[in-house]
């Protein structure tokens, strides 16, 4: 019986650790120097994301269905949001790369 409490009091306080952990695109605006243009690029921001759903103490199966739910969608926003980064990036890059070029034969 106290071994169980103590399992789902860890279960809690983890999914309450783990529910702040999410991740998402920003694009960021900067000057580049050597081709004298604006470009952009995407960076990788966390965020907090806020919930209550664990803290109704529907017992143990309740509890670690919820952290793995937790756990899915911390992992899933970051890998998501990394391929948006990825993608997004190269877009940028290309598009930078282009614009520099062009200026650079004017």
């Amino acid at each position: 019986m106290r071994i169980t409490r103590i399992r789902s009091a860890v279960v809690v306080l983890l999914s309450f650790a783990l529910s702040a952990c999410v991740v998402y695109p920003k694009k960021v605006e900067y000057y580049d120097s050597d081709c004298r243009i604006d470009a952009r690029r995407l960076e990788l921001e966390t965020g907090v994301l806020i919930s209550d759903v664990c803290s109704g103490g529907g017992g143990s199966e309740v509890e670690g269905a919820c952290l793995a739910a937790l756990l899915a969608v911390g992992a899933g926003s970051a890998i998501v949001s990394g391929s948006i980064v990825v993608v997004g990036n190269t877009v940028y890059w290309l598009e930078k790369k282009g614009r520099c070029l062009a200026r650079s034969s004017s």
